[in-house]
């Protein structure tokens, strides 16, 4: 009798879960398949599920003008500096938490929570005016400075559960060997965050590259655009309404790097490395 009840309810999980993944999939597979249609055809009275005669005008308006490998070189560069220097500081933050103990450390951890909480709009002036008086607006160093800021404190939180997930016995067991703490830590602890690094990692690239509202305030000059403002102002240059063959395939390229970043990271992401780490 349970095999019979349990062999519906797996069916209805199949499913859902497949449900659910055409639901994630089809809005996708929507915007790829129409890049390769023409403008006339992408708003008919009756959509092409299935596009037939496609068309590759789409891309070669976006490239036209040279604009979109402008953004596209800005955007890599800031997303790229805003992990790699969030990342370090992270961690370093996430390891002194997590291993040590000193006067105020309960508040700083209350204090990532709470600055979690503000809304990014409410700090626009003032990162403005701030990167005014250093001069730093229209500049990649300076949005990448609004973009650590903005993803460090998440960043901090999760890894500081990561590190405080390895046990302090690998340590030990390492300095019984003959290793430094601080050999220990590098050779014995930090291989084993890397599934950490990596998910934070990922966060971090996602939410630097799809940044939107702190780009427009900081960089105004149209030739330092990023690509998510690139993308509205090449909508709204138009006279003719919008171009919706050209931003699917904009959006479709723009896609591209982070599905590729993610196919080289997703081994790590998943993988847990830490399992099995103690041995009796």
């Amino acid at each position: 009798m349970a095999r019979k009840t349990s062999f519906p309810a797996r069916i209805g999980a199949d499913v859902v879960g497949v449900l659910v993944f055409l639901a994630c999939v089809f809005p996708v597979y929507w915007m790829v398949s129409r890049s390769f249609l023409p403008r006339n055809r992408i708003k008919g009275e009756h959509p092409e599920v299935v596009p037939t005669h496609g068309t590759l005008d789409n891309y070669r308006r976006v490239f036209a003008d040279g604009s979109f490998t402008d953004a596209l070189v800005t955007s890599l560069t800031v997303t790229l500096l805003t992990v790699t220097v969030a990342l370090l500081f992270a961690f370093l933050a996430a390891v002194a938490v997590s291993r040590f103990r000193f006067r105020g450390r309960r508040t700083f951890i209350l204090a990532l929570l709470v600055i979690q909480m503000i809304p990014a709009e409410a700090l626009f002036i003032s990162q403005y005016k701030m990167l005014d008086g250093m001069s730093l607006l229209n500049s990649v160093v300076g949005l990448t400075l609004v973009y650590v800021a903005s993803v460090l404190p998440f960043t901090v939180w999760t890894l500081r559960g990561f590190v405080a997930g390895v046990p302090r016995e690998l340590e030990e067991a390492a300095m019984m060997d003959g290793c430094s703490r601080t050999q220990a830590f590098f050779k014995v602890t930090l291989p084993l965050l890397a599934p950490g690094l990596v998910a934070t990692g990922v966060f971090g690239f996602i939410q630097a590259w799809n940044e939107f509202t702190l780009a427009v305030v900081v960089m105004t000059d149209p030739s330092k655009e990023t690509l998510p403002v690139w993308l509205v102002a090449f909508t709204d240059s138009r006279s003719r309404g919008v171009d919706w063959g050209a931003i699917m395939a904009s959006s479709t390229l723009i896609t591209i790097p982070v599905i590729l970043f993610f196919l080289v990271v997703q081994r790590r992401m998943v993988s847990g490395i830490t399992a099995g780490a103690v041995k009796g």
